[in-house]
């Protein structure tokens, strides 16, 4: 039975939170049925204090055994590379240094969430921390562990990207892990689980239709696509937010937000607002990640030339203004 450690570093925690909306009446009775434990998490787990100080020197030591290292938040390595922007509490110790010894010890390190991925919002701005992921450095291999990091299973940090990432990938990757089911294959360029990251948020997005006339929003309590003038990424993002729903029923999507492309290194710094598309010659510049520009035009005017009226009517309203034709039958 593979047994899970947990740590948080420089983070808000979100992930944790999101883990904990696992669409189940007993988290832990789910592990156990996928064949995990739990060795310890500082939001769940009953130690604390000097005795949860003694279990993480344990484990770093050797003498506490463990298989799989989860990292949730950035890693601050500053100022000047001493790590002190963050120590473990009571330790003294920089919290970059105790992973770096976890990791060394860890079967598997999962990055959990963008910022122990690549950083994510920790090293958005000035980044005066000098934060980074474990494995990467927004978009640059390295990070804390090193481009050249593999854990004793041999596989580099596996990124379980998202701001904050789905309770399912957490789990499914770990489920993966437990039962001998994820090789270097299964993981992108990114260090993502293809398990969500081989999908686009696009698909099964419920603003399929607008997307496929080009009858865009113009305002955020709009039915419309989002893409075209309310920033949506969501045809550039990688992952299944709308065919696995958030605690059952949701997405940021569905829930009238744009998709900020959050499993994506350097998302936190898009270079414009997020609910903005930035545009060259009234063309938004983000397109689909496999779609030429000239077809985009060309799609784009052929498709708002044949926008049925319900469509477009509907697109710039926050309800329904014109509803579906019920289509009448002739007598058999």
């Amino acid at each position: 039975m593979p047994s899970v450690l947990w740590i948080q570093a420089g983070g808000c925690g979100g992930c944790t939170l999101s883990w904990l909306g696992t669409d189940t009446r007993d988290l832990f009775g789910l592990w156990r049925s996928q064949g995990l434990e739990l060795v310890w998490h500082p939001a769940v787990s009953e130690a604390s204090g000097a005795e949860a100080l003694q279990l993480l020197e344990d484990a770093a030591q050797g003498r506490l055994a463990f298989d799989i290292l989860c990292v949730e938040g950035a890693m601050l390595r500053g100022p000047n590379g001493s790590g002190h922007a963050q120590r473990l509490s009571g330790s003294g110790q920089p919290m970059v240094q105790w992973v770096r010894r976890l990791a060394a010890r860890a079967r598997w390190t999962l990055a959990v969430g963008s910022c122990a991925a690549y950083g994510g919002m920790c090293a958005a701005g000035a980044n005066p921390a000098d934060a980074c992921g474990l494995q990467f450095d927004g978009t640059v291999r390295g990070g804390l562990l090193g481009a050249d990091y593999t854990a004793a299973s041999g596989l580099p940090v596996i990124n379980v990207a998202g701001c904050p990432t789905h309770p399912d990938w957490i789990n499914e990757t770990l489920q993966a892990l437990a039962l001998g089911a994820l090789d270097a294959d299964g993981l992108d360029a990114y260090g993502r689980p293809r398990l969500f990251a081989d999908q686009l948020v696009h698909h099964g997005c419920p603003r399929n239709e607008y997307y496929e006339f080009k009858a865009s929003a113009a305002k955020p309590s709009d039915l419309g696509c989002l893409m075209e003038n309310l920033g949506c990424k969501g045809t550039q993002a990688h992952a299944d937010c709308n065919l696995r729903m958030w605690n059952g029923s949701g997405s940021c999507i569905r829930g009238g937000f744009a998709c900020i492309n959050c499993t994506e290194p350097g998302f936190e710094e898009p270079g414009h607002p997020f609910a903005t598309t930035p545009k060259l010659a009234g063309i938004p510049t983000g397109l689909p990640a496999d779609m030429p520009k000239a077809w985009f035009v060309a799609l784009a005017a052929l498709s708002k030339s044949a926008t049925p009226r319900r469509v477009r009517e509907n697109a710039r309203a926050d309800h329904l203004v014109v509803k579906p034709a019920a289509r009448k039958r002739g007598a058999p």
